[in-house]
């Protein structure tokens, strides 16, 4: 049977196979701000990302979180992220005080997001960040999601055209 520790240190690794190389290392950048419950850091894309930014905001990864969400009508990332971020964690009853030291104040989240391109600039991180009650959080977006035609323009719900805004999310917990 293989130590918890060591299960925890090759997690990230044995999920890189179906999610991809962004759950082994993350890059980190960009602008901070502070909110009630956390502090958030943003990285708006791989593109912002310098050498040497390679450190992981979440060394002790625990678990990761999926999930997916829409903006059918309206072409809102920021409605899509917070779907896709609830849908990712909605689902978890975690002891987070016996599971990382320092309980809720020691928890670091990695939040992945895959948004089209085309929608990245009206997303708020700000707005995405109040999703989580609890933690040190630190944004990574890239280009993802889809768009998909939701076969009709509503002007009364905000459309511009008929795209249907589809952002998926993956959530690292840890410290």
């Amino acid at each position: 049977m293989m130590p918890l520790n060591l299960f925890l240190k090759v997690l990230p690794l044995l999920l890189i196979p179906f999610y991809g190389a962004a759950f082994s290392v993350l890059p980190i950048g960009g602008g901070t701000c502070h909110t009630s419950n956390h502090r958030v850091s943003h990285l708006l894309s791989n593109a912002n990302a310098k050498d040497g930014d390679d450190a992981l905001h979440v060394p002790n990864v625990l678990l990761v979180e999926c999930g997916f969400g829409n903006d059918s009508h309206g072409q809102n990332a920021t409605k899509a992220a917070i779907r896709a971020c609830r849908n990712a964690i909605e689902f978890n009853s975690l002891s987070i005080k016996k599971m990382i030291p320092g309980g809720y104040e020691a928890m670091k989240l990695n939040v992945i997001l895959a948004v089209p391109k085309k929608y990245q600039d009206t997303l708020d991180l700000d707005e995405v960040a109040k999703t989580f009650p609890y933690g040190d959080i630190k944004f990574l977006v890239q280009d993802g999601g889809m768009i998909a035609p939701s076969g009709r323009v509503i002007e009364s719900l905000g459309d511009k055209n008929d795209d249907m805004l589809i952002v998926c999310a993956a959530v690292q917990v840890g410290y």
